[in-house]
Parts: structure tokens; sequence; C-alpha cells
């Protein structure tokens, strides 16, 4: 016999079913990168508390003018350009594996952020942000009674 999955129709958030769809379109194409690529660019890293969520990312060669961060609601956009590497009439390249031009990613928080608590810092090649949790948002405890 078989098997019928369930789906339920009163979500509560109505665009949950088409940011997965977006997800899994992003991880079909990532699979059709050329070779040697790998992953969404810029990389990142994430780790969440109940109170703030942070991430880096490794940009060698970048400075924070080349960097341009934006968040909304639950989304955290990151734009990087790299400059256009040397080019002239008696130059020939021998190898010219590092890409320049402009890199937008734009990824999913776990929850809403208050962006008036978001701290930035660019040190070393490697961007870290923090990003506070909204009281109003914070999970709450709730006691039970007995009666």
């Amino acid at each position: 016999m078989p098997q019928t999955t369930f789906f339920p129709m009163n979500t509560v958030d109505p665009f949950a079913d088409m940011r997965r769809m977006q997800s899994a379109m992003n991880r079909l194409f990532d699979g059709a990168r050329s070779p040697g690529q790998t992953g969404s660019y810029p990389p990142v890293n994430f780790w969440a508390s109940e109170d703030s969520i942070v991430m880096t990312s490794e940009l060698p060669g970048l400075t924070e003018q080349d960097i341009d961060l934006t968040v909304q609601d639950t989304m955290l956009s990151i734009r990087v350009t790299y400059p256009a590497a040397e080019t002239g009439d008696d130059l020939v390249w021998h190898r010219r594996e590092r890409a320049d031009g402009s890199y937008l990613r734009t990824i999913e928080l776990p929850f809403r952020v208050d962006s008036d608590h978001i701290d930035a810092r660019f040190e070393n090649g490697v961007l870290a942000v923090e990003m506070q949790r909204p009281e109003n948002d914070k999970p709450k405890h709730i006691t039970i009674k007995t009666t």
C-alpha cells in the first residue's frame, strides 16, 4: 500500500514554500558550476543563540569599502566587489584563476534581527557580523500552573 504524505494548507508563513523552492533551486545550480568552483560565494559560517546570530566570511584582498551589507527582516545580503585585474596590450596571461567583479549573496536568517544592534567588523580579510535578536522576538518561557 503506497504511503500518502499530507501537506497542511494553513501554514503560518505564506512564503515558506517559495523559500524552500528557492533553496532547492540554489542547490541544483550550485552543482552546475564550472570544474573547480564549489558552493556559493562568498562562503560564510553562521552560528546562533537565542539572543543573536554571528556570521563570518573570509574575503581576502578586499577592504571594507569593497563590501556592502544590508539586512531586511530575515534576509542578509552581502555584496563584494573585487577590482578588475590589470589589462594591457603587452600583457600575456599565463594563468588566471582569481575572478574579479561583483558577487551578491542573500541568505535567510533563522530569525529577525534588530537593525540598530548589528556589529560588523573587518579584520585581516575576515568579515565578522553579530546581529542581535529584538527583545519582542525572543522566545518566552511560559510557566504552567496547576489548579
